[in-house]
């Protein structure tokens, strides 16, 4: 069944190594209503074995937008979402499992753009990679040791967010001001940057010996759901201190 707000979900694959991985992914895609596919540098896009696991997904392969970087692909989305077996990490993320993921997305759909985030398959997804994202998510598994083939990730997490999203009873409300729309990641990354400068120039951030403050204030702003409103207001405090002369305690 056709249901319009998955439009506004995007699948993102990062660096795929086997191009029949692609085609399968495409396939788990059709079935379940999501139609965008984003490839971020894949090792090779295109083979028989694409076209051939496609199995009549041809049409996503073809519109499948290939970028250099994650910060390219989500760059128009306001959620973005990784998905990670990893958990022991310097920095803990958000998490939530499948189902959550499901949920969530029903929740913020279509008002948000959401990007669901795929690492390597050996390898999963970078810290640094993972700073473009607001939260984890994982599939339960009855065995630790193991994990899913990239394509049957995207089958279950797709299969959750669609289902979410057509049981969603829509609710009858006046147009949300856009103003309280939540800021891009394409603002948001405009943001971190204007904000490592400012700490840099008034000495709060040690460019040599940062200690993953960057990092943290990341998470710290990916967890408070940043509106527009509220980015004008913080890139607007930013340029004022810019203007400020700071003294530094000896």
């Amino acid at each position: 069944m056709y249901t319009p707000a998955l439009e506004h979900l995007c699948i993102v694959m990062v660096e795929t190594s086997h191009p029949g991985n692609i085609g399968s992914a495409a396939r788990a895609m059709k079935v379940m209503g999501i139609q965008d596919l984003r490839l971020v540098a894949p090792r090779k896009p295109y083979s028989q074995d694409t076209w051939a696991l496609a199995s009549g997904a041809n049409d996503i392969i073809e519109q499948a937008k290939i970028v250099p970087t994650l910060q390219d692909a989500v760059a128009d989305c306001h959620i973005v979402i990784g998905a990670s077996a990893r958990s022991e990490r310097t920095l803990q993320w958000p998490q939530m499992d499948s189902r959550e993921c499901g949920v969530f997305v029903a929740e913020h759909l279509p008002q948000q753009k959401i990007a669901l985030v795929f690492g390597r398959e050996r390898s999963g997804l970078t810290n640094e990679e993972l700073d473009h994202c607001n939260t984890l998510v994982h599939i339960p598994m009855a065995f630790d040791f193991f994990s899913l083939n990239i394509a049957m990730a995207i089958q279950v997490l797709a299969y959750e967010c669609a289902t979410a999203v057509r049981l969603a009873t829509p609710s009858e409300t006046t147009p949300p001001d856009p103003d309280d729309a939540l800021a891009s990641a394409e603002s948001m990354e405009s943001f971190y940057t204007h904000l490592e400068q400012s700490m840099i120039a008034t000495r709060f951030l040690d460019p040599e010996n940062p200690r993953l403050l960057m990092r943290r204030l990341r998470r710290l702003f990916g967890r408070a759901g940043v509106t527009v409103s509220e980015m004008n207001i913080l890139r607007g405090m930013l340029a004022a201190f810019a203007g400020r002369k700071f003294q530094t305690r000896e």
